[in-house]
């Protein structure tokens, strides 16, 4: 079995996948480690890794180059956050892909943003196009408030059924979090749906009765992250003391026999 085939397999069995999403090789191999069934990446966690902000303007290259290091360092299959492609044009969004695809990624996300449906829609027809891969398409209705409250279901079935016609394999809706909206929009397409872990979201257990295959943790773990390089590096400027660094670090010697591995 391919690895896609395998990560495909993930959004339909009986448990809902819970992927804690990634920015780098060590970050990948931890949380392997821990058990994880696939990784994921998190777009604005790899940006900011690399330099850049979040949304659609890191260059492709540095992306392809960090898919390949992750899935040789994991054994486990390897989703990518794709944004939106990187292009408007859904010929070139998939040549930028191709990389990505002979890295060996087993899945990408791909948003809609405030773009026409009808292009999103293009773009997984472009990408089905050059090969198997796992399409986890992304509506943002909720985030950029695409649509009126009550009408906000309602629109993102009328695209969950676009873009299912087109070949994507998931539905991702992140901003969703009233259990009564996921549990219809759930119900409301074939495609097994993905939530994205914010304030007021449902625990992954709820998430799986209301009928949601997938539970994303997003940019969160990156922002945590970031915040405590900042508060340790703040407070060693501050007094210099080992203590200011020290407090609650895994030791050399674990991470060493993890990577050793």
């Amino acid at each position: 079995m391919s690895t896609t085939s395998a990560f495909r397999e993930l959004h339909h069995t009986g448990s809902i996948l819970v992927l804690a999403n990634v920015w780098d090789v060590g970050g990948a191999r931890i949380v392997e480690s821990l058990g994880a069934k696939a990784i994921a990446t998190t777009s604005a966690g790899v940006a900011w890794s690399k330099g850049y902000a979040d949304g659609n303007v890191m260059p492709t290259q540095l992306l392809a180059q960090l898919a390949a290091e992750i899935v040789q360092a994991v054994k486990i299959p390897v989703s990518v956050d794709f944004e939106a492609g990187y292009s408007d044009d859904p010929a070139t969004v998939a040549e930028n892909l191709k990389p990505l695809l002979d890295a060996g990624i087993s899945g990408i996300n791909l948003e809609d943003g405030t773009a026409p449906v009808e292009l999103l829609a293009r773009k997984i027809e472009a990408i089905k196009g050059i090969g198997d891969v796992f399409v986890n398409a992304r509506t943002d209705v909720y985030l950029r408030g695409l649509a009126v409250e009550g009408e906000r279901v309602g629109e993102i079935l009328r695209r969950a059924s676009v873009y299912s016609s087109a070949g994507a394999d998931g539905l991702f809706v992140p901003g969703a979090s009233d259990p009564a909206e996921i549990g219809e929009i759930a119900k409301g397409t074939p495609l097994p749906v993905n939530i994205l872990s914010l304030p007021g979201v449902p625990n992954s257990a709820e998430l799986e009765r209301l009928g949601v295959r997938r539970l994303s943790a997003g940019s969160g773990i990156a922002q945590v992250a970031y915040q405590l390089v900042s508060q340790l590096a703040g407070a060693f400027f501050a007094d210099g003391a080992y203590s200011s660094i020290s407090k609650g670090a895994r030791s050399y010697g674990e991470l060493q026999e993890l990577f050793s591995r």
